[in-house]
């Protein structure tokens, strides 16, 4: 092989290495481009998914906005804020104050077994009964139920007094009252459907657009709030003229406590 020729065979072959060469580095180029790229897709979408997630979080829920909505009163409510239900003859003398929770199971307890003694007493003249709804079992056993239970109690004294005794009655009996752990009454179709029991509110229209709606979400929080004044620490609670009367056991023990404290 003469020089010329081996010089011309080692140029083309220094020309093919560059022209590989300068190949793979655009490609090398390209890929990290790409990757690049991916890198600052992700990251974006990292951000904005970490952005959504912040904004859901931060979102008020629906109790949330219920503290500055306007506020709505239910009928046969009286006093500040709408809070004061008194129930019973206008003569009857004095008041028994009954403070509940609706997700109470000492609650339910007396209800079920002094609850239409408590109705008769009304009835009859013998004495008003004030109401004073709480929710704190919705903080200490987390959920809404005692909430959106004393709303849908708003919505049932809108209709008439009758409806909120027969109502809360409902909500406390052994068909219909959940565990305590149980959050039965956060949900709208369950209140309506325990609703469906009682005469006045069955097929109620106005009702149940109303506990849909929630109408009386902030009555409900200002309720709670008025309970949370009061100083009593725990449900059921009892009292007349400001004196506290032990939870009795039988109705008997009932109305024998209540008729001395109506004695004074």
């Amino acid at each position: 092989m003469s020089a010329r020729n081996n010089k011309a065979n080692k140029a083309a072959a220094r020309e093919r290495l560059r022209q590989e060469l300068e190949a793979q580095a655009k490609k090398d180029k390209a890929r990290r481009q790409a990757i690049v790229a991916g890198s600052v897709a992700g990251v974006l979408a990292l951000a904005g998914g970490i952005g959504w997630m912040v904004m859901e979080m931060t979102k008020p829920d629906a109790w949330e906005k219920a503290e500055t909505a306007a506020l709505v009163t239910p009928k046969n409510a009286t006093g500040d804020k709408g809070t004061t239900v008194v129930i019973g003859k206008p003569e009857a003398k004095k008041t028994l104050d009954v403070y509940e929770d609706p997700r109470c199971p000492a609650c339910a307890s007396f209800e079920q077994s002094m609850g239409d003694q408590v109705k008769k007493d009304v009835d009859a003249g013998k004495y008003k009964l004030r109401y004073v709804g709480a929710t704190f079992i919705d903080k200490g056993v987390p959920g809404e139920g005692s909430r959106n239970a004393l709303s849908a109690l708003g919505a049932a004294l809108n209709v008439s007094p009758e409806a909120f005794l027969e109502y809360k009655a409902a909500l406390y009996s052994k068909a219909n009252h959940p565990e305590e752990t149980s959050d039965k009454f956060a949900k709208d179709d369950y209140l309506i459907k325990v609703a469906d029991g009682v005469a006045a509110l069955k097929g109620n229209t106005g009702f149940q657009q109303a506990v849909k709606n929630g109408t009386y979400d902030r009555w409900a929080l200002e309720m709670s709030k008025s309970f949370d004044a009061s100083g009593v620490k725990g449900t059921p609670t009892l009292m007349m003229d400001g004196k506290k009367i032990e939870i009795p056991q039988t109705p008997a023990a009932f109305t024998e406590a209540i008729d001395k404290a109506l004695k004074g």
